[in-house]
């Protein structure tokens, strides 16, 4: 048995199977509904039922209050329907999402590299191929850890059939911690994807900046491979931070690109230099290198952000100082499990949605 929902404001129609919950079926049909933490407890996905009835499921009893359900609102992650319905939902689509629809893959691994003392790539090969927008993210099934974790695509759209990751272990994760300790080529794990709102708008002419933090890289890497790839004639900057030249990975990739391309522009910065890096770059916070790159006025721009909140932050308040505004101003977060829901809001800088 299935159900039908429809989703206003943009008459979207989606078919939901028995137990399946609204958000789930809507990304798997490509119809785009604002969520963050997918189980319950932010209150991102929140919508109006105009009609119809659903199972409000598991969610939080704060991100859902008793007022608001006597009100007829549910959360699109955990709503079950219970017939055909119409929903009302909070949506901005960008005109430069794609919409692809999100689907179930087996990864099998066929590399695990260390691209630095805490960060390790892992590259898996797909059982189909899997389409994408460069800078939007997967979900893992990892054994023995409840629910899935979620990585960024750090490889090209064009690469439908590989999958490349970012992985850094966090202390006390049992997910990154299974990835780093146990996770061995040849081994094989479910994989679900596309998710996201991060990335590149293309129908904007202004010259892209990217700032990223850690394995936040990985983000970026992708946008900025596939743009390069498609022959964008933008001017790209990339300003990559980490504490010391052990942790700023991937710097010979991004080193050649600089140099074989007129319009691509890296700016690595380092806060936390050793004597034995020799380093003659910038030293500093990477949003104090963009501020110094680009003597704070970013007017003119589109910034794309992906790194640990206090990156994200930094970097928003050091942009909107040099008059680059919300509007330009795009970010993903790398949140952990254990950060917990309140950390998948934006930044108090930002008008709340």
């Amino acid at each position: 048995m299935s159900y039908e929902v429809t989703v206003e404001p943009t008459g979207d129609v989606i078919e939901v199977e028995e137990g399946q919950t609204i958000l789930d079926a809507a990304l798997r049909q490509g119809v785009w509904l604002p969520f963050a933490c997918g189980h319950g407890t932010c209150a991102t996905c929140k919508v109006q039922v105009l009609e119809g009835d659903a199972d409000l499921g598991n969610a939080s009893p704060f991100a859902l209050m008793d007022m608001e359900r006597e009100e007829g609102k549910v959360l699109a992650c955990c709503a079950i329907p219970e017939s055909d319905m119409v929903i009302e939902a909070d949506i901005d689509v960008d005109p430069d999402f794609e919409g692809c629809p999100v689907h179930d893959f087996v990864g099998t691994v066929t590399d695990i590299v260390d691209l630095s003392p805490t960060i390790k790539g892992i590259t898996f090969e797909l059982d189909d191929d899997l389409a994408f927008q460069a800078g939007q993210y997967v979900n893992l099934r990892i054994p023995g850890v409840e629910g899935t974790r979620a990585f960024s695509i750090a490889n090209k759209p064009s690469d439908r059939r590989g999958l490349e990751l970012h992985v850094r272990l966090v202390s006390g994760g049992a997910g990154t911690t299974w990835l780093h300790e146990v996770l061995q080529v040849g081994d094989t794990l479910d994989v679900s994807g596309p998710y996201g709102q991060f990335f590149v708008r293309k129908s904007d002419d202004q010259d892209a900046i990217f700032i990223a933090g850690g394995s936040g890289l990985s983000s970026p890497q992708a946008m900025i491979l596939d743009m390069l790839e498609e022959g964008d004639t933008r001017q790209i900057y990339l300003f990559q931070g980490a504490r010391n030249v052990a942790e700023l990975y991937n710097r010979e990739l991004f080193e050649t690109l600089d140099r074989e391309h007129e319009n691509f522009h890296y700016i690595p910065a380092l806060n936390e230099p050793q004597d034995e890096d020799c380093w003659d770059g910038f030293k500093g916070f990477v949003h104090e290198a963009a501020a110094k790159y680009f003597d704070n006025r970013f007017s003119g721009h589109k910034a794309y952000l992906c790194g640990p909140p206090p990156m994200i932050d930094a970097a928003i308040t050091t942009l909107m100082q040099g008059r680059l505004f919300e509007r330009d101003i795009h970010m993903e977060r790398f949140v952990t499990a254990a950060d917990g829901a309140q950390e998948q809001t934006r930044s108090a800088l930002f008008k709340r949605i």
